[in-house]
C-alpha cells in the first residue's frame, strides 16, 4: 500500500487532502475550545488558591466536562447535537447550505475555510517534500501553525499548550538532523526567543508600552528550533513586511484604531511555513541578487 502511494502521485496528494480536511475539522475544535479550557482552568486555580466561594452557576459551569472531546458539537442557537453525518468536513457544510439542519441558523464560514485551507496546505507540504519523514513532520508543523493562527486572530493569544510542545518537537526531530543539525536548532531556539524578547523590552523602554506578547517570542523560538538560526532573519523580515502591509490595509478598510493591538503571531506562522518549504531558495535568490553569494 505504501509503495502504491509513493508511485501514485495523484493518490498520494488526494489522501493528503482528505487527511488535511479531517485535521482541519479537529483544528476548528482546538481553535474554539482551547482558550475556553485555559480560561476555566485559570478560574479554578484562582478560586482554589484564594479559597473563594463560587456562585452556583459558575460552579456548575466550571465543573461541567469541557475539553476537545466533550461536550459533543452542537448548534449554539438551538443546542441540537450535530450528528456525525452533518459534520463531514466541507461536504456537510455544502450539503446543508451553510445552515444548521435543525433551526436554519447560519454556520460560520470559518469552519469550512479552516478545513479547506488545512487540506490545501497539507497537499502543498506533501507535494514539496514527498512521501518522507520530513513531510510528516512538516504537516504536524503546519497544523500547529494553523491552530495558533486561528487562536491568535480570535483571542490575541498564542497558548503555551501549543508553542512549547512545538519548540520541543523541533529540537527532538533535529536530534536526527531531520531539517538541520541539532546545534543549529538549539541556537535557533535561543536566538529566536531572544530576538523578539529584546525588541519587546527595547520598545517598552522607549515607549512605556508593550508591543507584543511573550507568545510571539515562543513561536519564533519554535521556528528556530525546527529550521535553524539561519532562517530567522528571513522569517523576521517576511513577517514584519507582511504584518505592516496587512495592518495598513486593515486600518484603511476597517477604520481600526491605531492604538488597538494587532495579532503578530499569524504573520510569524506564515513566514515560518514559507521558510520551511522555500527558505533555502529565497535565501539563495537574495544572495545571488545582492552579489553576496559570490
Amino acid at each position: 500500500m505504501l509503495n502504491f502511494l509513493v508511485s501514485n502521485q495523484a493518490l498520494l496528494l488526494g489522501s493528503a487532502f482528505i487527511l488535511g480536511l479531517l485535521l482541519g475539522s479537529f483544528l476548528n475544535v482546538v481553535i474554539y475550545r482551547l482558550p475556553i479550557m485555559m480560561e476555566r482552568e485559570y478560574k479554578r486555580d484562582f478560586h482554589s488558591y484564594f479559597e473563594t466561594e463560587l456562585d452556583p452557576a459558575e460552579k456548575k459551569e466550571l465543573e461541567a466536562p469541557f475539553n476537545l472531546i466533550l461536550p459533543h458539537s452542537h448548534c449554539p442557537n438551538c443546542d441540537a447535537e450535530i450528528r456525525p453525518w452533518h459534520n463531514v468536513p466541507l461536504v456537510s457544510y455544502l450539503m446543508l447550505g451553510g445552515k444548521c439542519r435543525f433551526c436554519g441558523t447560519a454556520i460560520s464560514r470559518r469552519y469550512p475555510v479552516v478545513e479547506l485551507v488545512t487540506g490545501i496546505l497539507t497537499v502543498i507540504v506533501v507535494w514539496q517534500l514527498g512521501f518522507t519523514w520530513q513531510a510528516l513532520a512538516g504537516c504536524v508543523f503546519t497544523w500547529a501553525l494553523i491552530a495558533l493562527t486561528g487562536i491568535d486572530f480570535d483571542r490575541q493569544l498564542l497558548p503555551d499548550n501549543i508553542t512549547l510542545p512545538l519548540l520541543w518537537a523541533g529540537l527532538s526531530i533535529n536530534l536526527w538532523g531531520l531539517f538541520v543539525p541539532l546545534q543549529d536548532a538549539v541556537i535557533g531556539a535561543i536566538a529566536g526567543y531572544l530576538a523578539l524578547w529584546s525588541v519587546f523590552h527595547l520598545f517598552k523602554l522607549a515607549t512605556g508600552k508593550e508591543g507584543m506578547g511573550a507568545g510571539d517570542f515562543k513561536i519564533l523560538a519554535a521556528i528556530g528550533a525546527w529550521f535553524g538560526w539561519q532562517m530567522l532573519p528571513l522569517v523576521i523580515l517576511l513577517s514584519a513586511a507582511v504584518g505592516a502591509v496587512a495592518g495598513l490595509v486593515w486600518s484603511a478598510i476597517a477604520g481600526r484604531d491605531k492604538n488597538l493591538p494587532i495579532a503578530f503571531g499569524p504573520y510569524l506562522a506564515g513566514a515560518g511555513w514559507i521558510a520551511m518549504l522555500w527558505g533555502e531558495q529565497l535565501i539563495g535568490w537574495y544572495l545571488a541578487f545582492s552579489g553576496l553569494g559570490h
